[in-house]
């Protein structure tokens, strides 16, 4: 399985599109086509009800019953500013960005990699994308920079492995990923990765907002008015699905790495004596989800953070990362993660500073000493109505992209093969092997030929199994090129009409993956479909 092949996939059948391509395309930005929208609805629809609808409210924790409740949100895209300045993000969320003064192109500071390279009596540290080839292009940067010929590339002698340009001291000795001369890239600055904007007639400071960079914050704010309109008691998930803005440096990797990308996030608030114990029940069940859902589990892995990687509110979160296409031999990238929060979110908004126990970074103050941001004030702490304990919850937060999954689920769907056409000639077959609830059309209709009122019947069965499905109907070449379009599109069932629909009022139906048919009646079709989708 090659990136390549998946993204000339992805254009040539609707899935995805370079957002402005006629204009030379934005990066960062994605389209979604025909194909794809139905794709990553259905990603969304599957764990809305899977985590949020159909909720198991009597899993356990260490053998014993543990109900809980899951309700929604739908929050606003633009918040009070002062969200961001309480939660931290104002403060606290950017990375490291390195310019060329040569290419006058941006870097990520933490996603260059390089080396050590000698020759002709120079050393030098040649860099190299993340994620790219690095051994190889390293090499071949080397030749070039150095002007050795490949017959003499014992010439070049390597210092170590490939390391990241955080742990280079000196950047006046690096060779920059572009640049032809080293000593190009300046010294790291913070970038602060939020969307300014601004709201009303104002454009000046009175007016600054900021396009959310997580969903998660809308949650927070809204855990009391949940908590009242619902009257529901602890242990509480709150889910969201939802677009999220971050004004990444270097965006990459198609859908992977963008600047604008949807989540589908839930806040799960609990006691905190029975905290670790949920963030090990949402670390499994949200693996066990991918794998439902056709993920095998040589390609995806549970990573727990050390404690250099922890973000400042968190207490343990742990990555569950897939083996995406453009990862090297053995690596993988983040699909998913679950965060234990602590109570660092609520006590934030209500006191509007971080807790020191929960982050040691130092927060811009007023000539007072004391934190700038001011929090609402409001109690977002919980009283048990049984006991009459009262306590500010913890939460573990199960985050994952949208994107990601749905581009998780197009790697691993793509498949090649050898089937016979219709004259017994091997040819190669493309098909996308969803998950038949992830299916973007779930079945396709096709009359045998055009003629002897088969399309006729054809069309009253598409148009009655397109009130429960996403149907599509094709009458239109060979019914082998037929099936072979709809494999590629990832369609589970092809139903043909043919002479013997005519005599008996059945069709067959071809599974996409055993190609397999099977003869039944039409009036059992629904059912029969809706059987096969739910497994």
């Amino acid at each position: 399985m090659s990136m390549e092949k998946i993204v000339s996939l992805c254009k040539q059948c609707g899935f995805l599109f370079q957002s402005s391509e006629i204009y030379g395309g934005l990066q960062g930005f994605w389209d979604y086509g025909p194909l794809g929208v139905e794709l990553k609805r259905n990603v969304k629809e599957s764990w809305w009800k899977d985590m949020v609808v159909c909720h198991d409210d009597m899993s356990t924790l260490d053998g014993a019953p543990s109900p809980y409740a899951m309700e929604g949100l739908d929050c606003t895209i633009i918040m009070h500013p002062q969200v961001w300045k309480c939660s931290g993000h104002y403060d606290l969320f950017h990375d490291y960005m390195v310019d060329c003064k040569e290419t006058k192109k941006r870097y990520r500071h933490d996603q260059l990699n390089g080396r050590w390279v000698e020759a002709k009596n120079q050393r030098v540290f040649i860099t190299a994308a993340a994620g790219d080839d690095e051994v190889e292009l390293i090499e071949k940067r080397a030749m070039k920079f150095f002007k050795i010929r490949a017959k003499n590339i014992e010439d070049i002698k390597y210092d170590g492995d490939p390391i990241c340009l955080t742990e280079i001291e000196n950047l006046a000795e690096v060779l920059g990923p572009d640049a032809k001369a080293v000593g190009t890239l300046t010294e790291p600055r913070e970038f602060n990765l939020m969307f300014k904007t601004y709201v009303g007639a104002l454009s000046g400071e009175e007016g600054t907002a900021f396009l959310r960079p997580e969903t998660a914050q809308g949650i927070f704010v809204n855990f009391k008015n949940v908590l009242d309109s619902t009257r529901q008691k602890l242990p509480l998930g709150i889910a969201q699905i939802g677009k999220s803005f971050r004004n990444e440096i270097t965006p990459r990797n198609f859908t992977f790495r963008s600047r604008e990308f949807e989540q589908m996030e839930i806040e799960f608030f609990c006691h905190p004596d029975e905290s670790q114990k949920w963030y090990q029940f949402w670390r499994d069940r949200r693996m066990a989800w991918y794998h439902e859902m056709g993920i095998p589990e040589d390609r995806l892995i549970l990573r727990e953070h050390t404690p250099d990687e922890l973000a400042h509110y968190s207490i343990g979160t742990a990555d569950l990362e897939y083996a995406f296409p453009f990862m090297a031999e053995g690596e993988f990238g983040e699909l998913e993660g679950i965060s234990h929060r602590g109570d660092f979110d609520l006590r934030s908004h209500i006191e509007g500073k971080l807790d020191e126990k929960s982050n040691p970074l130092e927060l811009q103050l007023d000539e007072n000493g004391k934190p700038k941001w001011k929090g609402s004030g409001k109690n977002l702490g919980y009283r048990d109505e049984l006991t009459g304990e009262k306590y500010i919850p913890h939460v573990i937060e199960p985050s994952a992209g949208a994107d990601r999954a749905t581009l998780a689920f197009l790697c691993e769907a793509y498949t090649e093969d050898e089937q016979p056409d219709e004259n017994g000639k091997m040819q190669k077959r493309v098909v996308m092997k969803f998950h038949p609830r992830l299916a973007p059309i779930k079945a396709a209709v096709f009359p045998l030929v055009k003629k002897d009122g088969m399309p006729e019947v054809a069309k009253k069965v598409y148009l009655d199994l397109k009130k429960q499905f996403k149907v599509f109907y094709d009458e239109k070449g060979a019914i082998g090129r037929r099936y072979r379009r709809q494999d590629e599109a990832g369609t589970p069932y092809c139903i043909t009409v043919d002479g013997q629909t005519l005599e008996d009022q059945t069709v067959t139906i071809r599974d996409r993956d055993t190609l397999e048919q099977q003869r039944v009646k039409i009036d059992e079709l629904r059912d029969i479909i809706q059987r096969r989708i739910d497994g």
